[in-house]
């Protein structure tokens, strides 16, 4: 009898829209973020270095290029965000994207990074533009499938936190994987990635290809169930993306987050390459060790945020892992300034493990407040217009990954590296150690301030939820 009374209260509660998802649902969404991983987290980490040290572009012209692409994202973004609201595919509102745009990324990714036509500058735009267009044709939706799939605080908590892990689980397999398929592909210099182009080409593509089948495994594990009837978003228009951001303060908050996470995450990631091999003459294995570290701290700690949550709140949870980043970026900085210590490769590989605990934990969780601030937007004017909230969000991300490009770029062409040198002066040593350890600190700090605005704790949007749904039935 009671078993009954708990089965027919997860069913009422479930047709209002709180469902309850399989593991097989939660892995199968989460593998969306891990095939988007391994081609962008490559993107964000070895880019700029491939396109320095291997493409043979100058920093300053590479930055101002990122700088472009992300120009051009600000235009395409809202378009993407517009359309996957007011369309509805034969195989999904949003998760029919995972293979629309899924197959395209691709491509692109892999021609990323062929240097078929000997270092062109043009070649490089055209790749990297419709690399970017085509990540933010699977990104949008994407993003917009988790708000979909149910209302539930708790599942959005759950469902975050696998996400997140697949989603570090491909930044380790970027991480450590790169640096070793590329020697693979071409051994030589034991100490030096600016190998040759068949190298990189080769292991893009094998990351590429892996990717596209995790998105069809995705595509196949999530099924769309909170979504509005066509009749509801059929005049759902650009300019709604601008007027969302005007009237949502919550979203407001979290897109200025986004900027900053992002950002010290990209400029951090971006110099990493450089780091381990200039400032401490390191190797590919080194190199491999050292960027991995960056996302191992998330399989331990990922599955322990809704234990976290519980305990310190939601606010609790940010500011002790900021924190926690802060501390480690001051340690790397530190350890690689005193010359009896910077060559003791295990201290900077514990400095890296504390900076990414604080880093993962803080950016992993935030992908949960997007459906929340998707609520609160609906709550406040009627429209659950998902695509545009994470078109807009996209924007911010990507304003952050530009930084990732776009600062290294113009700090190490001021400090004068020279990627023909063996060694570096000083000065560009100095520069890259600004770039791993100092700028990003800075952005913590700002970070930390961002979060402390936003307002939307659990008890209210659950209240928040539970008011559409009444409105809904009513």
């Amino acid at each position: 009898m009671e078993m009954d009374l708990t089965l027919k209260s997860q069913a009422a509660s479930e047709a209002k829209g709180f469902y309850k998802l399989s593991w097989l649902q939660r892995i199968g969404f989460g593998s969306g973020d891990l095939a988007q991983n391994l081609i962008y987290q490559t993107i964000s980490m070895y880019l700029l270095f491939y396109y320095t040290n291997v493409f043979g572009l100058d920093p300053a012209v590479a930055a101002v290029m990122f700088l472009i692409v992300r120009i051009v994202d600000v235009i395409w973004d809202p378009i993407v965000g517009t359309f996957v609201d007011k369309h509805d595919p034969k195989f999904g509102k949003y998760r029919a994207y995972l293979i629309l745009g899924g197959i395209p990324l691709t491509g692109f990714a892999i021609l990323c990074f062929w240097n078929g036509f000997n270092g062109s500058l043009l070649y490089a735009y055209i790749t990297y533009v419709g690399l970017s267009m085509c990540y933010t044709l699977v990104n949008v939706p994407y993003g917009a499938l988790n708000a979909s799939l149910t209302r539930d605080t708790h599942e959005i908590t759950v469902l975050t936190s696998t996400r997140m892990f697949m989603a570090n689980l491909g930044g380790l397999a970027v991480g450590m994987g790169i640096p070793m398929l590329v020697k693979h592909f071409d051994p030589g210099e034991v100490n030096d990635l600016s190998t040759h182009d068949y190298a990189w080409f080769m292991t893009m593509a094998i990351y590429g290809i892996a990717g596209f089948g995790l998105l069809l495994f995705c595509f196949s594990q999530c099924k769309e169930r909170v979504v509005m009837d066509k009749s509801e978003t059929e005049n759902v228009k650009i300019s709604d993306l601008w007027l969302e951001f005007v009237r949502n303060k919550p979203l407001r908050i979290l897109a200025f987050f986004f900027i900053t996470a992002f950002g010290l995450m990209a400029i951090s990631n971006s110099a990493g390459a450089y780091y381990i091999n200039y400032n401490l003459e390191g190797t590919a294995e080194q190199l491999s060790v050292f960027m991995g570290l960056g996302s191992i701290p998330a399989f331990i700690f990922m599955p322990m945020i809704p234990w976290i949550k519980k305990q310190v709140g939601k606010k609790g949870m940010f500011y002790i892992f900021l924190t926690t980043a802060i501390v480690g970026m001051g340690m790397l900085y530190a350890i690689s300034e005193i010359d009896a210590l910077k060559y003791h490769i295990g201290l900077v590989y514990f400095a890296q493990f504390v900076k990414s605990t604080g880093v993962i934990v803080a950016t992993g969780y935030m992908w949960a407040l997007v459906p929340e601030v998707i609520s609160f937007g609906e709550y406040t004017h009627g429209k659950r217009i998902s695509g545009i909230v994470n078109a807009l969000t996209g924007i911010f991300y990507k304003a952050g990954m530009a930084l990732g490009g776009v600062v290294p770029g113009l700090v190490l062409a001021f400090v004068g590296f020279n990627n023909e040198l063996p060694q570096q002066t000083p000065e560009a040593q100095q520069g890259i150690l600004w770039l791993v350890a100092v700028i990003p600190a800075a952005l913590l700090l700002l970070a930390m301030f961002i979060i402390s605005r936003y307002e939307l704790s659990d008890e209210k949007i659950d209240k928040i939820n539970a008011e559409i749904e009444k409105r809904h039935n009513d």
